[in-house]
């Protein structure tokens, strides 16, 4: 819980840095709670309160009266599991606000897919699962899912994103670098490190984990056909190992910034957001892609 942190990419105040999104008010909500602000349980016995949700209206009731209810435009972004917050509460946050006001959510990687495991498990259901059910996250689902499926399966975008009525953007990598590590290769599912020296760094993947890689790449795109069939949503999806692209300054706005054609990531968004242009921008499957700022693991 550092006392300060770097204001960078879509966070930063400097033009040359973040031209569309510079100066405006931007605040970082700190992550604490284990379940992307919808949790709320409590355990006496074990002493354990999960708060989640309380803890996002608390914070958002005190935004809006610092001056937030009088905004003309906001945007609620985050990444990871930041990114699964906003979406999971995008039309909550639409609702703060009056009708007039310009209203959207931006989702870096947080497409955290149902995906089948290498050794065949499915590595983050199980996760997810056991999160649900601690913090008694489904009374805070939306009813549009809950009442189709079970509440582990409406914790997975894949299973909200369509339904999500304000505009959203979503931006991920298409081999995003966390799941490819804790949930298709985490050791409990590759116990003797087989995919160890690949999930660290994609150049020592052979022609098999590769493929394993572009089906997950596959399972991706059909998660948002429906949700990008809305004139109102954007997308970008770049075929790169990394995880989290907005708030890091070489992926955001930089002169070798990750593009798809002939636009960087900056650009999309604010293109989408300002309503300059439509946005739905799908990478050709690696390893076609020479802007990737691809992470590799030590």
């Amino acid at each position: 819980m550092e006392k300060q942190l770097p204001f960078t990419g879509i966070l930063s105040n400097k033009a040359e840095e973040n031209p569309d999104f510079f100066n405006w008010n931007r605040v970082k909500l700190r992550y604490c709670d284990g379940a992307s602000f919808s949790g709320d349980s409590q355990n006496e016995g074990a002493q354990l309160y999960f708060r989640g949700q309380r803890i996002w209206l608390t914070a958002m009731q005190d935004l809006m009266a610092k001056g937030m209810q009088n905004a003309d435009q906001a945007l609620l972004s985050g990444c990871s599991a930041g990114g699964l917050a906003s979406i999971l509460h995008c039309d909550e946050f639409r609702d703060l606000f009056p009708k007039t006001t310009k209203v959207k959510c931006l989702s870096d990687a947080g497409m955290f897919l149902d995906a089948v495991d290498v050794s065949g498990g499915h590595t983050l259901r199980n996760m997810f699962a056991g999160v649900v059910s601690l913090q008694e996250v489904q009374k805070n689902l939306p009813i549009t899912c809950t009442s189709q499926l079970d509440p582990t399966s409406c914790f997975f975008p894949q299973n909200l994103v369509a339904n999500i009525k304000t505009p959203m953007f979503l931006l991920n990598a298409a081999y995003d670098a966390w799941q490819v590590q804790a949930s298709l290769a985490p050791p409990t599912a590759d116990p003797h490190g087989y995919w160890s020296d690949c999930k660290s760094d994609h150049a020592h993947c052979n022609s098999s984990q590769i493929q394993f890689f572009q089906d997950f790449r596959n399972q991706m795109l059909n998660a948002v056909e429906v949700f990008s069939k809305s004139n109102e949503n954007g997308l970008f999806i770049n075929s790169c190992f990394a995880h989290c692209q907005s708030e890091r300054q070489d992926t955001w706005y930089a002169d070798d910034s990750p593009r798809i054609g002939d636009k960087g990531i900056a650009k999309s968004v604010g293109d989408w957001y300002f309503d300059r242009a439509a946005l739905k921008a799908i990478d050709c499957p690696y390893p076609c892609d020479k802007t990737c700022r691809n992470l590799v693991f030590k």
